[in-house]
């Protein structure tokens, strides 16, 4: 997967803005809410290859570190709440699609009771 088609898989997602926060570098983008402004998916380059931090529950993390040599504890994260998943690996595009979705509602601004 490209990173234009994971882009454009995240601008499908409600509410969701893409830019590049930081000055000087062109090659990272990260996904986010428009109305709390989180992150819930940071699209960047490792070690040469394209890859997308996102955040999970602990233990889901875990697992899918063990499931897959194409997830690893975050890259400059919380290593206990997100994963950098390496866009060319093991890991399906449909199963990427499903941990980005699922990083988009942990970060979703919490609804009043």
């Amino acid at each position: 997967m490209t990173r234009e088609e994971y882009l454009d898989f995240c601008r499908t997602l409600p509410l969701t803005e893409v830019d590049q926060p930081f000055d000087e570098d062109f090659d990272t983008y990260v996904a986010r809410h428009s109305d709390n402004r989180k992150w819930y998916a940071l699209v960047l380059t490792v070690n040469g290859r394209l890859a997308v931090n996102m955040k999970c529950d602990p233990m889901e993390a875990d697992f899918l570190r063990s499931a897959f040599e194409g997830v690893i504890p975050a890259y400059h994260m919380n290593k206990v709440h997100w994963n950098t998943v390496f866009l060319d690996s093991d890991v399906p595009d449909d199963e990427i699609f499903r941990m980005t979705e699922n990083s988009y509602s942990l970060t979703a601004k919490k609804k009043r009771r």
